[in-house]
């Protein structure tokens, strides 16, 4: 039986990913004449084609489509390896947890989501990153996050295998700042009608329920700004500016620091966290106390001869 070669798989794999073969040779290090080489070299070990050129760019085959789906899982698989595996041996050493943060999340509330993996017995480095959920997958699906939290399920993409674990649900109401609550809240939900309101951007899963359950009721509030990052949502309700959605899981906090209000919930809608994964059942310790997966069984010593 002939071995596949590992080294000729992860530079299709990069290709793929990268879509230019100039762009894998770049992070290879690597000419992109030694790149296409070898990308030959397996494909005539496979005995099938990989690649077809579209101008600059170059298109996975169905073949090619099947591969990558293949080369996702192995080096999936390596990476949870060498995360599970690194220093077993010493119960000091340090686990690295990468996450990928949307940047629509309240950020206590995606502190609570992660804290399970800091109150392992094992430390762990986390590095956390913000963005928008588009691009952290992107990420992900290349192996350079371990994690994203975002706010509505995945999993689609070209190639990519994802696996979404639902974290979190809570209902999801308006606040405003003192004035705002005063002369809204006794005619909720009417008097939304005119109203101003913030919304994140475009896209995410909060947004959209805002806006369905708004439509259902023909309330037409008027949309002031448009933020990214629910940080200046908050900052925006804050100096009276609009009204904002925010998951009840977060009032307290809401009250604390931003001296926002409840206007009035938002029935029938819940705000929903979501962590995206390319493993359904991860093998790093940090990631399964996220999921509440649990530790895992230590191996069964071998059973006497």
């Amino acid at each position: 039986m002939e071995w596949l070669n590992y080294h000729h798989l992860h530079c299709f794999w990069l290709v793929a990913r990268e879509g230019r073969l100039t762009a894998a040779a770049e992070k290879l290090r690597l000419a992109p004449s030694t790149v296409s080489a070898q990308v030959r070299q397996l494909e005539d070990q496979l005995g099938v084609e990989l690649f077809v050129r579209r101008g600059r760019g170059m298109e996975l085959t169905e073949a090619g489509r099947a591969a990558l789906e293949s080369a996702d899982q192995i080096f999936g698989l390596g990476q949870e390896l060498q995360a599970g595996l690194r220093d077993v041996g010493s119960a000091a050493a340090v686990l690295r947890l990468r996450i990928g943060v949307a940047d629509v999340l309240p950020k206590l509330l995606s502190a609570r989501l992660v804290q399970p993996a800091l109150l392992l017995s094992r430390p762990v480095h986390l590095l956390c990153r913000q963005g928008r959920p588009d691009r952290l997958l992107a990420e992900l699906g290349l192996h350079e996050l371990d994690l994203v939290l975002t706010d509505a399920p995945t999993g689609i993409g070209r190639g990519l295998r994802l696996h979404t674990h639902p974290l979190l649900r809570s209902p999801l109401a308006l606040y405003g700042a003192p004035a705002l609550v005063t002369a809204l809240a006794p005619g909720f939900p009417a008097s939304l009608e005119g109203a101003p309101l913030l919304l994140s951007a475009e896209g995410g899963g909060r947004r959209r329920a805002v806006e369905a359950w708004l439509g259902d009721r023909q309330l037409r509030p008027i949309v002031v700004a448009e933020c990214e990052d629910s940080a200046m949502l908050k900052s925006f309700g804050q100096a009276g500016l609009g009204c904002i959605a925010m998951p009840t899981a977060v009032e307290a906090e809401l009250a604390e620091r931003h001296n926002l209000r409840p206007i009035g919930l938002l029935e029938g809608v819940e705000d929903k966290v979501f962590a995206v994964t390319t493993s359904r059942r991860p093998t790093h310790p940090g990631l399964r106390a996220i999921l509440g997966l649990g530790p895992l069984d230590p191996p069964r010593a071998p059973a006497p001869r």
